[in-house]
């Protein structure tokens, strides 16, 4: 990689890091980060792999460091942001693929949703407490992956993609 490229990929990851602790901010104080079914604003950036491989530890680091300002517990920081990490790199994968172009869209808020569904549940159980079931966990958890990753990132991904080549230069 060269140098001028190296720093524009920082640059980018960086910007999506911010954006992403932003918008985790401002579900917090919407309340929409709380409750049975939480959506957080800044899943909708796990399309953003689609565009530029930037946004994987862009994503990671965001999630990080919304967990750590927002007062997550140790365990939510860490397992949070591997989940993250998963679906990011599950989403990027898919952008590689050989899948046909209009497959590969549809499909992207698929790593994130199931990464998130399926280890959110845990943390919730056995980092806080939660007294629903697993099952139960999972399916409010998922839902709110499907709107936060699936339909705002969606709509996210439908807004930048006139001007992705502008966009993003990785």
């Amino acid at each position: 990689m060269k140098k001028n490229s190296s720093i524009q990929f920082m640059a980018e990851a960086a910007i999506i890091a911010a954006l992403y602790v932003v918008l985790t901010y401002i579900a917090n104080l919407a309340g929409l980060a709380s409750g049975v079914i939480q959506i957080r604003l800044s899943e909708a950036l796990t399309i953003l792999p689609l565009f530029t491989p930037a946004a994987v530890p862009g994503l990671f680091v965001g999630c990080i460091l919304a967990n750590i300002l927002t007062g997550c517990a140790l365990w939510d920081v860490v397992i949070g942001s591997i989940a993250t990490l998963i679906g990011a790199v599950g989403t990027y994968l898919l952008s590689r693929s050989k899948m046909p172009k209009g497959a590969k869209e549809w499909t992207a808020p698929l790593p994130p949703i199931l990464s998130n569904t399926l280890i959110i549940p845990w943390v919730l159980v056995y980092v806080y407490g939660a007294t629903e079931g697993i099952p139960f966990l999972m399916l409010t958890v998922g839902i709110g992956e499907v709107i936060s990753a699936g339909i705002l990132g969606m709509v996210l991904y439908m807004a930048l993609k006139p001007s992705a080549k502008r966009i993003f230069r990785t």
